[in-house]
């Protein structure tokens, strides 16, 4: 029984919780979204552009 007194405690302390959260905005999701998105690919390209220049670059000196 002791158990089962637990979880309806613990539910009762989440739910108590979960209104002190403030969530985002539609807005704000969807700009950090984007600057994710961006971001993400901005590092994507650097990456393999690096990626290229220091494979030829290797490629030369091995030849």
């Amino acid at each position: 029984m002791k158990i089962f007194g637990k979880i309806t405690n613990f539910i009762t302390e989440v739910k108590v919780e979960m209104q002190k959260v403030s969530w985002s905005t539609k807005d704000e999701l969807v700009g950090s979204t984007t600057v994710v998105i961006a971001s993400t690919l901005l590092l994507a390209m650097f990456i393999g552009m690096v990626d290229i220049v220091l494979s030829r670059f290797i490629g030369l000196i091995l030849r």
